[in-house]
């Protein structure tokens, strides 16, 4: 990775040697050959533009413990790019004294003020383009934050009607359970009345059979407490794995 990031090192000197050099020939150049000079210098600095990209994409390639002098390296290549742009900017508004002096004739000095006005102006523009594009950065970064956020939002919201059904099947289980078990119940209540009407010839059957019907019940009773606490185990699970 190093070595490619090398190679785009070097293409980017030879060329920003060659727009430092027709930067500071376009301001002595007039009409068709200044516009061809300032053509050429544009598709270079794109092309200056690129091979920084590319080796943006390398340094990312590198490993962390290697990457802070490339990263550095990098830095210092984008400002002097920026630099280079700037200085473009400049002299496709600036003349030498010759184009000046042809251009103005005896007007060239008056013209001074002017050319420095130019340059405020354009100075000012560059700044409220930086200033926009900034903006725009900003505006993109949170459009992705609100997004992620409105999506994180919308898994919560799943998960919540989903512990909502588990809850309201649970509910339902128990209530099924409970109708059941009352149902249950009111079967050995009314099993067991018969208990108390039955009449036998002597007193001892008679407290023998109250007896085992007794034992019956409290046996029923405690099987009935057994399947209620294993219904309500078993819905508590359920309720559980769901979530």
């Amino acid at each position: 990775m190093s070595s490619d990031f090398e190679t785009y090192e070097q293409d980017f000197g030879t060329l920003t040697a060659e727009i430092t050099s027709r930067i500071g020939k376009i301001p002595k150049l007039g009409g068709d050959e200044k516009k061809n000079m300032v053509v050429n210098v544009e598709k270079q600095l794109e092309e200056a533009r690129e091979l920084l990209e590319q080796m943006d994409l390398e340094v990312r390639e590198i490993p962390v413990q290697s990457r802070g002098m490339h990263s550095t390296r990098l830095k210092s290549y984008k400002q002097e790019l920026e630099k280079l742009e700037k200085d473009f900017k400049r002299s496709r508004i600036a003349y030498s004294d010759e184009v000046r002096d042809e251009l103005l004739g005896d007007d060239g000095n008056s013209s001074a003020s002017q050319r420095a006005h130019l340059l405020d102006n354009a100075e000012k523009l560059e700044r409220s383009s930086r200033r926009l594009e900034a903006g725009y950065q900003i505006a993109v970064e949170t459009e992705q934050v609100g997004q992620e956020i409105l999506e994180n939002l919308h898994h919560d919201r799943e998960k919540i009607q989903r512990s909502r059904d588990r809850l309201r099947e649970t509910d339902a289980n128990l209530g099924k359970s409970s109708r059941i078990l009352t149902g249950m119940l009111r079967s050995v209540s009314l099993k067991g009345l018969p208990c108390s009407y039955v009449k036998n010839s002597t007193k001892e059957r008679m407290q023998a059979v109250f007896d085992t019907r007794i034992i019956q019940n409290r046996i029923l009773m405690f099987i009935l407490g057994v399947i209620i606490l294993f219904t309500v185990v078993l819905a508590i699970y359920f309720s559980v794995r769901g979530l």
